[in-house]
């Protein structure tokens, strides 16, 4: 692949998690409505059950193509997945959201030290001062008020823990696997584990809660923030390093900010306007690469 074409795919895959940031900062409000009506795993099994039902649906031909070695890497992301997901949400009941964001996104300054232990391959001294610069930047963007470690903190620090994993992970995994197939798989295993924890932590679901509006927001929460974010993290991760992508992930905090600013009135203030330039920059370290004479 010449230059050019390979600097074009990276273009669309730093877009395509872009996109993704977006997509996961403007669900923020429609996550926190629905965990207010549907238990937390319940939610996760519904948005993950639907993600995975609209992905088979769409790639079926690609899923009968799946070897046992797609399914088992399919698993170990689908557990990653799972139990992130499972210990924000029960995190967020006991911290505030604002920590709760702060916490989790601490996966920026894991994954080059995980990449470096799964992957063998070391970070360089721009990765680790970019990972440094995102963390302090998200600072910025989402701590304030009680700087106390709680329950909830320690929850969502075991979140951001496997977070880190999975983005490694996906980055190890879909050199040798097709991204798509990877996605389908960790959907289903996702809606698996969430299924068989639900009932044991949350008794039965009371389908009566699903109204018009809960099935509105089920749908955005399933195919946007679930089946389309996942698809376009998985595949343009394939083109990118973790490190970087795992600072361009970390975006869902600027963009969660943006949509409370735009739909909710919150005040602009230096604070926050600090720490999104801080995180911006840090992208522009961690893919800063000193020009050789051949280049």
């Amino acid at each position: 692949m010449n230059k050019a074409n390979e600097k074009g795919i990276k273009t669309l895959s730093v877009m395509g998690l872009v996109v993704t940031t977006i997509i996961w900062g403007s669900a923020f409000v429609v996550m926190k409505n629905s965990v207010d009506v549907i238990s937390p795993t319940y939610l996760l099994a519904l948005r993950f059950t639907i993600a995975f039902a609209a992905l088979a649906a769409v790639f079926w031909k690609r899923l009968r193509k799946a070897g046992k070695a797609d399914v088992l890497c399919g698993v170990v992301l689908g557990f990653f997945l799972f139990i992130s997901y499972f210990f924000q949400t029960y995190g967020l009941k006991y911290t505030t959201a604002s920590k709760n964001a702060f916490i989790t996104t601490l996966y920026v300054i894991l994954v080059p030290f995980l990449h470096w232990l799964f992957n063998k391959k070391k970070p360089a001294k721009n990765n680790v001062g970019a990972a440094v610069m995102a963390v302090i930047g998200l600072g910025f963007i989402s701590l304030e008020g009680d700087l106390r470690v709680n329950v909830g903190d320690l929850l969502t620090l075991v979140c951001g823990i496997f977070f880190a994993f999975h983005i490694v992970f996906v980055d190890r995994y879909t050199e040798t696997h097709d991204p798509i197939i990877l996605t389908v798989m960790q959907m289903a295993v996702a809606a698996g584990l969430s299924w068989v924890a639900a009932p044991f932590l949350e008794g039965r679901l009371d389908l009566s809660v699903i109204d018009h509006s809960m099935a509105a927001s089920l749908l955005y929460l399933g195919i946007f923030s679930t089946m389309i974010c996942f698809l376009l993290q998985n595949m343009g991760q394939k083109h990118l390093s973790p490190n970087t992508s795992s600072i361009i992930l970390s975006f869902e905090s600027v963009f969660g900010l943006l949509f409370s600013v735009f739909l909710l009135g919150e005040p602009v203030t230096l604070k926050l306007l600090t720490g999104c330039a801080l995180l911006f920059l840090s992208v522009i370290l961690s893919e800063y690469r000193k020009r050789t004479p051949a280049d």
